[in-house]
């Protein structure tokens, strides 16, 4: 029997994942198996991973004949692994030695769907704790009520996938794939989902996951059109979270979320080629359309005075048939 299986998307990460596989070596166990998922690179990654196939216990290498990005590439990883307990990691970052172990052992003390864990960003030499946002600390909950309030960050605007651990029962009933072809924000509808519908969670406090930010190929680097797939990511989050059954209350952290991400994008678009930056525009303010108007208005109300202008202003913008769509 399978114990874990951890699911590792690569893409053109050479310089990285040597480093990401000795990592796992150093997580290895004889009921834990490394599903690595080559999400078709053109560098030397896919040599890597060959000589991690014969070399690192448990390793299963999963080959993508066209690029499909990071969420097809998950859900490849889902539907090979055989675990009863599943995680991510991302092909350019790398876990202390023995972390695995202890967070396997954490979720199955507390018995809980899924857990969350706190993790260490590393930009170049710089390193920062990031904490899950939510208060308790090893005490199971019901995921909804980790969901608000609104006007904070909670547990679904921490949204990174190998930040936690999950039962296979979550993959069974449907909740742990992606949203095939996002390229960015994959994680977003992924974890409102998650929080949703999973019966039972906690947040523990383990630091064993180094998340590398900065990465030049990273598409949180990159101003192409991928970038915009954060708008059909969130669409999903409100299209979906409007059919719940508690809607009218978790509604308004859907949007509030959602125009926070549209300005924050905006405030940034000098980083957007011309023709993006301008696809940036026209497509938020269709989606601020989209939106439901009552809730919308609440959301601005609640929101600073220069992010509120902003999300105005662009409100206002005529929006072509092409964007509405």
């Amino acid at each position: 029997m399978v114990k874990l299986s951890v699911i590792v998307p690569f893409y053109n990460v050479q310089q990285y994942a040597p480093d990401t596989l000795r990592s796992l070596r150093a997580n290895a166990r004889d009921d834990f198996e490394f599903i690595l998922v080559d999400d078709c690179s053109k560098d030397e990654t896919p040599d890597i991973l060959a000589r991690a196939e014969r070399e690192l216990p448990g390793a299963v290498v999963v080959r993508h004949e066209q690029n499909g990005g990071l969420a097809t590439a998950r859900n490849t990883g889902l539907d090979t692994a055989r675990g009863e307990y599943l995680t991510f990691l991302d092909g350019d970052d790398w876990l202390a030695p023995g972390y695995y172990p202890q967070l396997l052992s954490a979720i199955e003390e507390l018995g809980c769907d899924f857990v969350r864990t706190d993790h260490v960003q590393c930009t170049a030499r710089a390193r920062s704790i990031h904490r899950v946002p939510h208060g308790l600390r090893g005490v199971v909950m019901d995921p909804r009520d980790a969901i608000l309030p609104a006007d904070r960050s909670t547990s679904v605007d921490y949204a990174y996938a190998w930040a936690g651990m999950y039962h296979r029962r979550l993959a069974d009933e449907g909740l742990l794939h992606f949203t095939d072809g996002l390229r960015t924000a994959e994680d977003r509808p992924w974890i409102w989902r998650l929080h949703r519908e999973a019966k039972s969670f906690a947040a523990v406090g383990l630091l064993g996951v180094f998340y590398r930010r900065g990465v030049a190929s990273s598409l949180t680097q990159i101003g192409d059109v991928r970038q915009l797939d954060f708008i059909r990511a969130f669409d999903e989050v409100v299209r979906e979270t409007a059919r719940d059954r508690d809607a009218d209350q978790l509604l308004p952290k859907a949007v509030r979320t959602y125009c926070a991400i549209i300005s924050h994008h905006l405030g940034s678009i000098e980083r957007f080629e011309p023709p993006v930056a301008r696809k940036l525009k026209s497509l938020s303010a269709a989606a601020l359309k989209r939106m439901p108007q009552q809730v919308l208005d609440d959301a601005l109300d609640s929101m600073d005075l220069e992010r509120a202008t902003r999300l105005r202003r662009l409100r206002r913008r005529p929006v072509s048939a092409e964007a509405a769509a």
